[in-house]
């Protein structure tokens, strides 16, 4: 594993190390459909439609949107929407990233690499699939960064 484990905030390296141990690759699709039909879109007083171009992942297919949050005691949270209704495994990521990283400092979530993604869905990715989701870590990482300056 190229991915230095120990950067990761705590919920998602213990995360993406229960996706370790699954061997199968219909149990990994199978974890992963579940953090899919956990996604829950952004609430209204975040963000209504149409979204603002200026929350657009880059590159995502499925047309994911983030939107950071600031809270009161520093850390970070995001909130996540995906108008392709096929973008199964964008909402899978953002549902992902919403548990695992939300209450995370700027710090941390500024330490992300875009190889989580791999750790998480395997690399028999399409190219497509693999820019969205890789954006999509990046974004995050982006406003991490951004919150600290």
């Amino acid at each position: 594993m190229v991915y230095l484990m120990t950067e990761l905030p705590l919920k998602l390296k213990q995360l993406v190390d229960d996706f370790q141990l699954l061997t199968d690759k219909n149990e990994r699709m199978d974890m992963l459909l579940f953090y899919a039909e956990d996604f829950v879109e952004v609430p209204e007083e975040i963000a209504t439609r149409p979204f603002s171009k200026d929350h657009r992942v880059p590159a995502c297919e499925s047309e994911a949107y983030v939107w950071p949050q600031l809270n009161d005691d520093g850390t970070l949270s995001f909130y996540f929407a995906v108008e392709n209704p096929q973008g199964v495994s964008a909402k899978a990521m953002a549902a992902i990233l919403t548990e695992t990283i939300a209450g995370s400092t700027p710090e941390e979530i500024a330490k992300l690499e875009p190889d989580v993604v791999y750790e998480l869905f395997g690399r028999n990715m399409s190219m497509g699939k693999s820019a969205g989701l890789t954006s999509m870590v990046n974004v995050v990482k982006g406003y991490a960064i951004k919150s600290m300056q």
